[in-house]
């Protein structure tokens, strides 16, 4: 059993977002979905809880209320193997409402952070070589959507 499970907490929007979710990421499915019944204490027949994961990471999607709302202090990072990948994500993300944000982050239509960035882009950062992972990084930071030949190029250019 998962010891910590990412619960993310909407208005009335969780069974849509775990759907958005489910058919963003490949290998992920809905796995319960509860409702809201007499008790409250908010309307019954509301969905209270969906539980899904994404390729195998278990989430729980909470109607909570209208009291909190998403921000960039928490986002999850998806790693991506190659340029392909990374347009994926980027697209599917910022797809109907989604916002583009810098350095390869973007925020989804229900207002969550997502960090999309090629497995490379670590490597480079992390580089022996201080001057090109310096030059990886100063090209990183002027993009939006990361571009990883042009990265690549820039890193190379000393």
């Amino acid at each position: 059993m998962q010891k910590i499970t990412p619960c993310l907490w909407f208005d009335t929007q969780a069974e849509e977002a775990a759907n958005f979710y489910v058919s963003v990421f490949k290998n992920s499915r809905i796995v319960s979905t509860s409702h809201y019944g007499e008790a409250g204490p908010r309307e019954a027949g509301l969905v209270l809880t969906v539980q899904f994961e994404i390729d195998g990471q278990p989430f729980i999607a909470l109607n909570g209320g209208p009291e909190f709302t998403f921000d960039e202090a928490i986002s999850f990072q998806v790693d991506c193997a190659d340029q392909a990948d990374v347009d994926y994500y980027w697209d599917a993300l910022t797809a109907d409402g989604g916002q583009e944000g810098p350095c390869g982050w973007v925020k989804d239509r229900f207002g969550v952070s997502w960090q999309v960035v090629p497995s490379e882009m670590e490597r480079l950062l992390a580089d022996p070589d201080q001057a090109r992972a310096q030059r990886a990084m100063a090209a990183m930071l002027q993009m939006k959507k990361i571009d990883i030949d042009e990265i690549r190029r820039a890193a190379d250019a000393g």
